[in-house]
C-alpha cells in the first residue's frame, strides 16, 4: 500500500512538473477576414515571441462627416499594424481553454492609416483627408470550432492629419470594434 501511495505521489509530481513546462504560444501564422459595424477586413497575424504577435490588416471602413445642415457618409480604404501582446495564455492553458488561432485577451499598440480616397461618399462636393492614429489597445480575441472568431477591443490616442495639414491638426481616434470572422 505504501508503494502504491509513493507511486501515486510521483506520478503526481511528474505530472505538475511536465503541466508547468509547458509554455503557451500564439500561432506562427494565421490569415482571416473579419467583418463589423463599420467595414469588412482581412488580416493576417505572425508570431514574433512566444506570447507576442504581429498583425496588419486591409480594410474598407464606413465613415461619417458631419457638414453644416446634415451627416454625410463614406467608405474609405485602411491600412493598419498592430503588435499584440497576447498575455493570458498560459493562465488559458492551465484551465483548458482553447488558445487555437490566438485566442486569449491582449494589449496593443494600434497604428492605422485611414485614406483619402473614397470608394463612396454620400457628398461629392466634400473633400476627405487622409489621418493617422497611433493608440494603445485592449481587447479580446475567442475562436470557436477553429474558425470561426469574434474580437472585441478598445482604444485611445491622437489622431493626426499629416499632409493635409502639414501635421499641425490632431484629435482624439476612439476605436471600438466589434467583430466576427473567419480565420483559416
Amino acid at each position: 500500500m505504501k508503494k502504491i501511495i509513493l507511486l501515486l505521489f510521483a506520478f503526481m509530481f511528474i505530472q505538475k512538473s511536465i503541466a508547468q513546462d509547458t509554455i503557451a504560444s500564439v500561432e506562427k501564422s494565421n490569415f482571416g477576414i473579419q467583418t463589423g459595424l463599420i467595414g469588412l477586413w482581412g488580416h493576417n497575424e505572425y508570431k514574433l515571441s512566444n506570447p507576442i504577435s504581429l498583425r496588419s490588416e486591409i480594410g474598407i471602413q464606413l465613415g461619417f462627416s458631419t457638414g453644416y445642415d446634415k451627416t454625410y457618409t463614406t467608405i474609405f480604404p485602411s491600412l493598419s499594424i498592430e503588435p499584440r501582446w497576447y498575455y493570458n495564455l498560459n493562465k488559458r492553458l492551465r484551465k483548458g481553454k482553447n488558445i487555437k488561432k490566438n485566442s486569449g485577451n491582449y494589449f496593443s499598440i494600434y497604428s492605422i492609416y485611414n485614406s483619402n480616397q473614397t470608394l463612396y461618399s454620400s457628398n461629392e462636393n466634400i473633400d476627405y483627408v487622409s489621418t493617422f492614429a497611433i493608440l494603445p489597445k485592449w481587447g479580446i480575441k475567442r475562436t470557436y470550432n477553429n474558425h470561426l472568431t469574434f474580437e472585441t477591443s478598445f482604444g485611445l490616442g491622437p489622431n493626426f492629419y499629416p499632409k493635409d495639414f502639414n501635421g499641425k491638426r490632431q484629435d482624439i481616434y476612439v476605436d471600438l470594434s466589434l467583430r466576427i470572422g473567419y480565420t483559416f
